[in-house]
């Protein structure tokens, strides 16, 4: 099988519906499964999944079981020799699906993926970044960032990058994460401790200390939305994104 895709609900079923007409619309020849794991949504999420798209796998969980969980339960089962996780709040354009496995399938020092990601508006979507360092931090709270004409200020966002090439990174975006199955079976799955936020910057600094190479290549483009079920958490999610950061820190330091 060529591609398991993951992707995970909470109360976005618009958008979840949107984001899996475009899947089917797209998968062109790839011989493919799609999870959809639902945490305990309350907007009909299931029922619109079990009866617009049967042909997909629905996992439908009792409590909102947070980002890594969730994905953990589908990527114990997939048998794609890619896996992508891919956000609710999403559509898929053209022949990236293809066009990222034909990537893996050709660069095999690379482990994990993404794609150029455009906003609803049509504007770049900042995704593929550096790792979030202390200092690379700090340059985004002083407004540093901004001056992207220095290279080492705009290490960490590249804003000077328009994404339509190929380049290396630390972090690829969780809204759309190709992996390479053989090299998650080594790295292991999503850590669950955490619930919201840093967990695919873990993930993905754990394939970069195993030696996998992380690229965002010029495949095609997604459009994201942004926010999706985010968004319903309100004050909830500068709390966790705190927390998240924290851990993240604790696991893996990085001052640099």
């Amino acid at each position: 099988m060529d591609l398991s895709i993951v992707i995970i609900n909470w109360n976005t079923r618009e958008m979840l519906r949107d984001c899996l007409a475009s899947v089917y619309d797209t998968l062109g020849g790839l011989e493919a499964e799609v999870f959809v794991v639902d945490n305990a949504s309350e907007d009909g999420s299931q029922d619109m999944v079990r009866r617009q798209f049967p042909q997909a796998t629905l996992i439908a969980n009792s409590e909102n079981r947070g980002f890594a969980a969730a994905n953990n339960q589908a990527l114990e089962i997939a048998r794609g020799r890619n896996v992508l996780l891919l956000n609710s709040d999403t559509l898929v354009h053209g022949d990236v699906l293809a066009r990222s496995c034909d990537y893996l399938d050709s660069h095999p020092d690379v482990g994990v993926m993404g794609c150029r990601v455009l906003n609803a508006d049509g504007s770049l979507q900042i995704t593929g970044t550096g790792y979030p360092s202390l200092v690379n931090l700090a340059l985004m709270a002083t407004g540093l960032w901004k001056i992207n004409s220095v290279p080492f200020f705009d290490r960490y966002q590249m804003t000077a990058w328009d994404r339509r090439s190929e380049r290396e990174v630390d972090v690829v975006s969780g809204c759309y994460m190709m992996v390479r199955k053989s090299a998650m079976d080594e790295v292991g799955l999503l850590d669950e401790s955490f619930f919201f936020y840093g967990e695919e910057t873990d993930w993905c600094r754990r394939y970069k200390d195993a030696g996998w190479k992380l690229v965002v290549a010029p495949v095609g483009e997604i459009t994201h939305f942004g926010g999706g079920s985010v968004k319903k958490l309100n004050h909830k999610r500068d709390v966790m994104l705190t927390a998240g950061t924290v851990r993240l820190h604790r696991k893996h330091g990085g001052v640099a």
